[in-house]
């Protein structure tokens, strides 16, 4: 069993309860419906100090084991999803508004994950060093202790698998608070897998509640690592909170990305391409293609090719399985959304397909003509929502790309690839795509942005994790003390 020891009471599924949860009660709702999903036993800060204290204990002898031990346990969780995909896949379709399609694809991120990070374990960490003495001198990775992680209601499953897997992997310990809107999803579905696979008592407790809960975290003097992925603004407030205990601060936040399509690309290829990156999980993704760059002497056909796909698209209930896309996850971010895309059209953009809703299901939307200087230019939308702005010259196009805060995601599209390969030295941002819109990530890879879409370490990778979740330990060993004239 875990700390988290979360999972259905009985044989209802509809109540999950947690020994380290003492705050009260969560309800979750399925925007789609607005029906209750679940009962959710809610964290309060007090809870972190005993989550915290009892981590800590159990992340020594989870550091003292061997590494094929902590590789067992993420194999053994892999095999169970893999298994049986729907024991995290029907909490992801309801309580994040996902469609049957993005779940199936999100539980089988998490699969990789948990392989990937199982591979980690038996990573190199260290390396001999020269020393102009007579002695053995290395540095060695070791575990920062306790992780708190905080992830975000878009894709749960995977964005909180993508801090607890490769933290685990290395010997540490975590404390989990997912978003209060997707706790299940998000946590206490994982930690039961975990529990499952094996992974000792203490060493993942789930805390679902709100900003108090992570406030908590943040400021807790025992938990040295803090891996945040949300928005841009929540991330300046745990940085800066964070900063005084000089704490490390992984922070993967939002983005305003540019699909830049150059004139020599194929129409037809680069709408179906930009409908994807756009609307997919109705927009609700930090790498979401917001803004669409498209050389003047296409733009007429890209934009009707774009709108016609848009108006094509299926929105409704996620658990029908005909319905492309889901719900807005609530009534905040619709009228977030709504007021971007009103605000732009008043300001001179034309509405060429969308721009209207039906409770929470927004129809994906395409804007053509857009002003430079309007919200949905500027703003990340985090909605399905689709930009269009003309350029005249490539210089013109990179401008606009780089003139923004974020810097997360960027795709060109192109049928020459070697230009646009020499075009990525000139943009600022962590990932370029070539010829693939900007909704792309591997367990493989090292995950993150620049600017305001993120800083500390990224995520994915061996290297990238395992600088992210461990500290740098130098060691020199001699065979006899060493002698000095004092």
């Amino acid at each position: 069993m875990t700390a988290s020891t979360a999972g259905p009471v009985g044989d209802s599924p509809t109540r999950w309860s947690s020994s380290a949860a003492t705050g009260g009660t969560l309800t979750v709702t399925a925007p789609a419906t607005g029906s209750v999903l679940a009962e959710v036993d809610a964290a309060s800060p007090a809870d972190v100090d005993r989550a915290v204290a009892k981590a800590k204990q159990a992340q020594r002898d989870w550091a003292a084991t061997t590494y094929d031990q902590r590789a067992a346990v993420l194999r053994r969780a892999a095999r169970l999803l893999e298994a049986d995909p729907d024991r995290l896949r029907r909490w992801l379709v309801p309580e994040s508004g996902s469609a049957m399609g993005k779940a199936s694809f999100e539980v089988g991120l998490v699969v990789s994950e948990l392989d990937e990070c199982a591979a980690l374990a038996s990573h190199p960490y260290g390396e001999l060093l020269h020393s102009t003495k007579p002695r053995l001198s290395l540095a060695r990775r070791v575990p920062v202790g306790v992780v708190g992680v905080i992830s975000p209601f878009n894709f749960p499953g995977i964005l909180s698998m993508r801090s607890v897997a490769p933290a685990l992997a290395v010997g540490n310990a975590v404390v989990l608070k997912p978003d209060p809107r997707t706790p299940i999803s998000g946590g206490l579905a994982l930690a039961e897998l975990l529990a499952e696979a094996g992974l000792p008592d203490g060493l993942l407790t789930v805390l679902p509640g709100g900003a108090e809960v992570g406030q908590a975290l943040v400021a807790h003097p025992d938990v040295p690592c803090i891996s945040f992925t949300g928005s841009t603004p929540a991330g300046r407030k745990i940085a800066e909170a964070a900063a005084p205990l000089l704490k490390r601060v992984h922070l993967e936040l939002g983005g305003n990305n540019a699909l830049l399509v150059l004139p020599d690309a194929d129409v037809e290829a680069a709408a179906s391409a930009a409908a994807w990156g756009s609307f997919l999980h109705q927009g609700q993704i930090c790498m979401t293609a917001g803004r669409h760059l498209v050389h003047s002497s296409i733009a007429d056909e890209f934009t009707a090719l774009l709108a016609k796909k848009a108006e094509a698209i299926t929105v409704g209930d996620p658990t029908d399985e005909n319905n492309a896309l889901g719900p807005i996850i609530d009534e905040r971010q619709r009228e977030q959304i709504h007021r971007i895309v009103t605000d732009t059209v008043d300001a001179g953009a034309k509405l060429l397909a969308g721009g209207k809703y039906d409770g929470l299901f927004y129809r994906p939307t395409v804007l053509g003509n857009v002003p430079v200087d309007s919200p949905a230019f500027r703003q990340e939308i985090f909605g399905p929502v689709a930009p269009v702005v003309t350029y005249d010259t490539v210089d013109e196009a990179i401008e606009l790309i780089n003139d923004s805060e974020f810097g997360l995601s960027v795709g060109i599209l192109t049928s020459d690839a070697f230009r646009a390969y020499e075009l990525a030295d000139r943009i600022e941002s962590g990932m370029v795509h070539i010829n693939d819109q900007t909704v792309d990530d591997e367990a493989t890879i090292p995950f993150g942005g620049v600017k305001a879409s993120g800083a500390g370490g990224r995520f994915g990778g061996a290297r990238a994790n395992l600088e992210s979740f461990t500290e740098i330990q130098w060691i020199t060993m001699q065979s006899s003390i060493e002698r000095y004239p004092f």
